[in-house]
């Protein structure tokens, strides 16, 4: 079974650079199964209900989010009703939408895909470790691969988190920094694992916004608004290949550049 999973979405730019992407990656990966995290693709905060149904209507299995995803009221509804659009589980201890969704891949076999946020730096209801035991039980009671996308800002928290699951799931990728890292690999017990599958958008700007906003506002201190910039529109994210016990066997990181 092949998993393609891709990095935070960036606003319009990013989205159109996906969905104009996703036929040449669906051609050369063959995925059995897509994963978006779309939590940035409303103008850099948020996922509206169109941008989700247009990512899923062009192929994609599962959406998940980050700290973000409930910026947006109007994809309360859809949370709640399309399992396929995940929220971090641990964003809110009541809230709309979940973090766990069991989709079909490879024949008749499943694939689960858990949705976290991390508690360093971040505003989660609660650790990931907390809950993530529960979460990977239930997934495994029904799906014989289970991914975990951890929306995380410290580094470690990601690797600890993928330490900790190590030969429980299939893979581990952290999101949310925006900065895709050069630390695939696989964990001892057949767990894959990457900190960051970095960002589809605007690479010439500072993590996706741009430059000259975010300068003025370190150099002044004074507020600005935020703009998604143009620049360097790059798709990434990661492949992961697993065996039919649902260990992963290879990983690797994809860095696609988008041309004007």
């Amino acid at each position: 079974m092949r998993l393609l999973a891709i990095g935070d979405v960036v606003g319009g730019v990013g989205l159109s650079a996906l969905l104009e992407s996703l036929p040449r990656l669906r051609e050369h990966y063959a995925p059995d199964l897509m994963i978006v995290n779309a939590e940035n693709s409303a103008n850099g905060t948020g996922t509206s209900p169109r941008q989700a149904q247009e990512l899923l209507d062009a192929g994609v299995d599962v959406l998940t989010g980050g700290n973000h995803t409930f910026r947006k009221r109007e994809l309360f509804p859809l949370l709640n009703s399309e399992p396929r659009v995940l929220r971090p589980h641990n964003l809110a201890v009541k809230g709309p939408g979940t973090g766990l969704a069991v989709v079909p891949v490879d024949g008749d076999r499943n694939a689960a895909v858990i949705n976290l946020l991390g508690a360093i730096f971040m505003d989660a209801a609660m650790s990931p470790f907390a809950i993530v035991d529960e979460l990977v039980e239930k997934a495994r009671e029904r799906a014989t691969f289970v991914f975990v996308d951890i929306h995380a800002e410290a580094t470690s928290e990601k690797i600890a988190l993928g330490r900790y699951l190590d030969g429980r799931v299939t893979g581990v990728f952290g999101t949310h920094t925006h900065v895709q890292t050069a630390d695939d690999q696989l964990l001892a017990a057949g767990t894959a694992y990457i900190s960051d599958l970095g960002m589809t958008g605007p690479h010439d700007s500072v993590i996706g916004v741009a430059a000259d906003i975010i300068l003025s506002r370190f150099l002044t201190g004074a507020p600005g608004r935020f703009e998604v910039a143009d620049g360097d529109v790059r798709v990434q994210g990661a492949v992961i290949d697993a065996d039919d016990g649902g260990l992963a066997t290879a990983i690797q990181r994809i860095d696609l550049p988008i041309e004007d």
